[in-house]
């Protein structure tokens, strides 16, 4: 059981203490135990200790001599528990930020996310492939949402085409070593992409200069586009042909929550709409 921290003024007069801040320190220990605990030890010994047992007796102890150990396990405790609210502070607001910004998303996109399901249901039930590139944790993305269609996402069915752009180390590392890192999309667009395919362009903040000009590459030999961003969408959002945009922040970590989760939701309804009916 953790224990109970409470700060309150001290008694000076009472306790025999130079306290700063004028705090003192009660930590409730379980089995009836209260500690009281200046915020750093006085110099001039003087320790206050009291422990309530049910049998009714009660004894108050000066001085250290009694109670080394329990001084600094006392002590010890009180500053583990202060971190352990602080991260649980912390983890809390983590997570009602990114609620709260999947909500937003929801009310500002919903009808862009119904498109791009969709596109990609027509481009697979016509035979056509789906592309997707990113950088950093968008390629990771990409490669996640391109194998819940290769394999499967929930449902029992044939395996649909799916290419993650980011995943030959050979065609990456050769056509950024020949061309530049700023070519090792748009040149894999070029050689896999045909007219009627449909790419997922995954940037967060809408200004990756490869995601760009695979795009445009896109653009040029009849592929569609469904720009999946953030923040204020950046270039992206207006060289896509459907955009996703995650406006609610510009945090990258609830950016990128939101992203796994749209991919997440495109591979659920592009089965039910294929599929469904044949379960």
């Amino acid at each position: 059981m953790f224990p109970e921290i409470v700060l309150r003024r001290a008694q000076h007069e009472r306790l025999g203490y130079r306290f700063q801040k004028n705090l003192a320190l009660t930590l409730r220990l379980s089995k009836g135990v209260s500690v009281v605990y200046p915020p750093s030890p006085p110099t001039g010994g003087g320790g206050y200790f009291r422990e309530n047992h049910s049998g009714g007796s009660n004894r108050a102890r000066r001085g250290w001599q009694g109670m080394p150990r329990l001084r600094t396990r006392t002590w010890t405790l009180a500053r583990a528990w202060c971190k352990v609210r602080r991260v649980r502070r912390g983890i809390s607001r983590s997570f009602a930020a990114s609620i709260a910004v999947k909500r937003q998303f929801l009310r500002e996109n919903l009808d862009a996310l119904v498109q791009a399901v969709d596109t990609i249901a027509e481009a697979f039930r016509a035979g056509n492939k789906l592309l997707l590139f990113g950088n950093g944790g968008s390629a990771a993305d990409a490669q996640h949402i391109a194998a819940e269609f290769v394999n499967r996402f929930k449902m029992e069915r044939p395996p649909l085409p799916a290419i993650a752009l980011t995943t030959d180390s050979s065609a990456l590392t050769s056509i950024g070593n020949d061309y530049g890192y700023a070519e090792v999309f748009a040149k894999q667009v070029r050689a896999l992409g045909r007219r009627g395919d449909v790419a997922v362009a995954i940037s967060t903040s809408g200004n990756a200069v490869n995601v760009l000009r695979a795009v445009a590459a896109c653009r040029r030999i009849g592929v569609r586009t469904i720009a999946l961003t953030g923040g204020t969408g950046g270039k992206l959002a207006s060289a896509g042909d459907l955009v996703l945009r995650v406006g609610g922040t510009t945090e990258t970590a609830r950016i990128q929550e939101t992203h796994i989760l749209v991919g997440h939701v495109i591979c659920e309804q592009v089965d039910e709409k294929l599929f469904g009916s044949a379960r």
